[in-house]
This record gives structure tokens, sequence and C-alpha cells, in this order.
């Protein structure tokens, strides 16, 4: 069991739907940011079919889901660029299919554009795993990686290619890294994610929070995980990752 990396240049977390990323890197991002890091996010669905509501204008909702990933990076201190594929919510894909070749060639772009050290992305392998998106995401992030790293793949981008140092997986099942975090650090992730607000019902469990309660549960939640992981590894707290090497 690995704690910490050295803290990167850079780094690129690619999240399914926007609020992902928080949700699963959010203090480690806000950790390597403050020790001067340039963090970059990309999202890769519109996230227009994240609400319970059934008469929602899910055109106004891609906007406003656009506007809170915007403000949620700013409360983890990032600094980097904040990029958004558009792909419809629900539909994302990464076969070799024309469509599933587009996107990782989208993706490999974007990595060899921003050329990250570290890269993080959704565990594909995670078993009894609900949403298509998480894993699609999972696998493009894996696949657009080797395409960004092999000059041979994608010569039509004019852009050198890229290799990372790392790949981290989140959500994942057996972790073999945890980068120690801070209560500082985990309360910008939790200031990061209640930015999401259009996502308080559906993903976080808050509905009508006149007192305060509920908010103050999700937070109690998120640092209880963040306990669980530490103690796995021997610190307070801790976010947990599955360590890959892009060159393999």
């Amino acid at each position: 069991m690995r704690v910490d990396l050295p803290t990167p240049s850079s780094a690129l977390a690619i999240g399914a739907h926007p609020d992902d990323i928080e949700f699963e890197c959010g203090a480690t991002l806000a950790k390597w940011s403050a020790a001067g890091a340039t963090c970059h996010l990309l999202v890769c669905t519109d996230g227009r079919k994240g609400t319970w509501d059934a008469d929602a204008d899910t055109d106004a909702l891609i906007v406003r889901r656009q506007d809170e990933q915007r403000a949620a990076a700013d409360r983890l201190g990032v600094t980097g660029e904040i990029r958004f594929l558009g792909i419809e919510d629900g539909e994302l894909d990464h076969d070799i299919t024309a469509t599933g070749v587009e996107r990782r060639s989208a993706v490999a772009r974007i990595i060899r554009e921003l050329t990250p050290d570290v890269v993080l992305g959704h565990d594909p392998w995670r078993r009894w795993r609900m949403h298509p998106d998480h894993r699609a995401a999972g696998f493009l992030t894996i696949d657009a990686v080797v395409a960004a790293r092999d000059p041979h793949y994608h010569r039509e981008h004019d852009v050198p290619h890229h290799r990372p140092d790392h790949l981290l997986l989140f959500e994942c099942e057996e972790p073999d890294l945890h980068e120690a975090v801070t209560i500082d650090h985990l309360e910008a992730k939790v200031r990061a994610l209640l930015a999401h607000e259009s996502q308080f019902e559906s993903t976080m469990a808050i509905t009508a929070d006149e007192d305060g309660s509920e908010t103050h549960a999700f937070r109690r939640r998120t640092f209880g995980d963040a306990r669980r992981h530490g103690r796995i590894c021997g610190v307070p707290l801790a976010e947990a990752f599955r360590l890959l090497d892009p060159a393999t």
C-alpha cells in the first residue's frame, strides 16, 4: 500500500458527469492545487438527465451544470482548463466503432494538448456498477491514455504524443494508492460539491434543508469516507485510487 505520489506539475481528471470528479478526487485536486500543481478537468457528458424532475428544461440544465462545474473548480482552487466533451448524458461510448474512435480521439487530443503528468479517471472494472457512463468514461480514459502516448495513433492531431507518468483510477474496489488529505482539503471538496445545487436531491440526499441538517449530514458522510480510506493506509484522512503505469 502506497501513500502519496509526488505532487505533479499538472494533472487531468476525467469524469463522466459534472460532479463526479469532485466526489472521487476533489480533496486530492485541492491538495495538489494548493501545492502549485496545474489541475485540469474534463467532463464527458452534458448532464442533461441529472434530475428527477420529469418536466425539467434539459437544455437549461446543461448550461446550469456547466456553470456549477466551473464554480466547483474554483472552490477546489483549480487553475487549469475546464473542458466539456458535451456527449449526451447516458450515451457515452468507448468501443472501436467510428463513434467510439471519435471519442477516443477527442480525449487523446486533450491529453496531448494539456500534457498532464497524472491522469485520473473512473475504474471501469468495478463490479456491479449501474451507470453506463461511468463504465464508458473509465474505458475511454484508459484507451485515450494509450492513444495519446503512442505516436501512430491519431496522427491527424498534428500534436506531439504525450505519455503521463501515472494513471489513477478512482471508485476502485482494490486501491493500492492513497492520497493523504487534510481537513482543509476536505472542506474544499465539500464546498465544491455543494456548488452542484442541481444535484442536491438526486446525488447528495439534500432536499428541504431549511435548518442545514441535511447539508451537515452530507459533510459528515464525506468526512466519514475519508476517515475510512485513511484507516486502511494509516493516515487520518485520505482518498483512494488504483495506480496504473501508462507505459504498460
